[in-house]
């Protein structure tokens, strides 16, 4: 099913779990599962390889993607909470102005 669904054959999809580019859960019976993600993850892959991508290329382009994933959240994160913290060290954890901590901090600056 997955094989009409994503355009590979059920040989190349053993091969790319092989290869640990995609990892689907297995039934009782041993059938393969394949998620939502792991059909996005086939709709890629299908991209790659028509940019002429091979299999270790796959894999790494495939990590580098979840690494770049990963660090645009932590800098999102990391971003908001620096906003947060600056507008609490100016407004002061009561909500009062810290008129004269901006006026050490400027003249530090």
């Amino acid at each position: 099913m997955t094989s009409e669904l994503s355009g590979f054959t059920a040989g190349a999809l053993r091969l790319y779990e092989q290869y640990g580019l995609i990892t689907p859960t297995r039934t009782r019976g041993g059938t393969r599962r394949y998620s939502d993600p792991d059909l996005t993850r086939l709709g890629r892959i299908a991209d790659l390889i028509a940019d002429g991508i091979n299999l270790v290329g796959l894999r790494r382009v495939l990590e580098l993607e979840e690494s770049a994933a990963v660090l645009r959240r932590d800098n999102r994160c990391l971003s908001e909470d620096n906003s947060r913290l600056r507008a609490e060290r100016i407004s002061g954890p009561n909500g009062n102005a810290l008129a004269s901590e901006s006026v050490q901090m400027s003249r530090n600056e």
